[in-house]
């Protein structure tokens, strides 16, 4: 009889072990804010990299007005930005951004219901980005 309880309890130990080392096996979630200065040497360290992707949340007027360079605009306001964010690439690097940062924030927990990988907000926005001198395009 205890025999049999001790291999009821080795087995049952292995298979809950089994299963945390497995499920250990998938990549961590990385949703993280950053300053603008980390955002720029983000950017300069990634700018050849195809699967990095800055990602501008403002109106298109806003973009127009300004934004960093190679930049996507994607309309947080706009109705269908949950699907168009679903859409995207959950592998690729994110780095978001809207004009203070209050957008882009909600953007980023959309990211991470949505089960993105890796995304990095910028808090403070393109206001904050201007505000150290940073570069941005037309």
């Amino acid at each position: 009889m205890n025999l049999k309880r001790l291999m009821a309890l080795v087995l049952s130990v292995s298979l809950v072990a089994g299963a945390v080392l497995a499920s250990g096996c998938a990549p961590a979630q990385i949703i993280e804010n950053i300053t603008s200065q980390d955002a720029f040497a983000l950017i300069q360290d990634t700018q050849s990299n195809p699967d990095f992707v800055i990602l501008d949340v403002r109106t298109r007027a806003e973009f127009a007005s300004g934004h960093i360079e190679n930049a996507i605009n994607m309309d947080f306001y706009s109705e269908t930005f949950r699907n168009e964010l679903n859409n995207l690439d959950k592998n690729k690097t994110y780095l978001i951004y809207c004009r203070s940062g209050g957008r882009s924030g909600k953007a980023s927990d959309i990211t991470a219901e949505l089960n993105f990988k890796k995304v990095y907000n910028m808090i403070g926005g393109i206001t904050a980005w201007k505000a150290e001198g940073l570069p941005i395009t037309k």
